[in-house]
């Protein structure tokens, strides 16, 4: 049974509103100012249900801690801003074609990661 409890609204709107994958530090900072209190162990008990309930799915980037976003967006790709470390999601637009790949290679699938700075950090 699935319990609704005041932290795990906090927990499901911060990912709402912020729109982008989060750490659970980063789930932490959105969601205390609303529950006063709100543990960081709690934040990760809530986000380990909500992949169980696979409302999130991981972001796993190389070298970095898990971050999580909401399940079900399309296919997209991250942008990692080098100064604040934030990841943003990046639509996708590689298209490949028959002259993409070497001969006789068949394409399953593919991941991007970008890194750079982003427009808060651009200033």
């Amino acid at each position: 049974m699935v319990r609704n409890t005041r932290q795990r609204g906090a927990i499901r709107r911060a990912f709402q509103h912020a729109d982008r994958p989060l750490s659970p530090a980063e789930v932490h900072a959105w969601a205390r100012p609303e529950v006063k209190g709100l543990g960081i162990a709690t934040v990760y008990r809530n986000i380990r249900a909500l992949l169980d309930e696979n409302w999130l799915v991981p972001v796993d980037l190389p070298g970095e801690p898990g971050r999580f976003e909401l399940a079900g967006k399309p296919h997209h790709h991250h942008f990692r801003c080098e100064n604040c470390h934030r990841v943003f999601d990046v639509e996708c637009t590689f298209e490949p074609d028959d002259d993409t790949l070497p001969d006789g290679f068949t394409l399953n699938g593919h991941e991007v990661l970008l890194y750079g700075t982003c427009p808060d950090c651009n200033g």
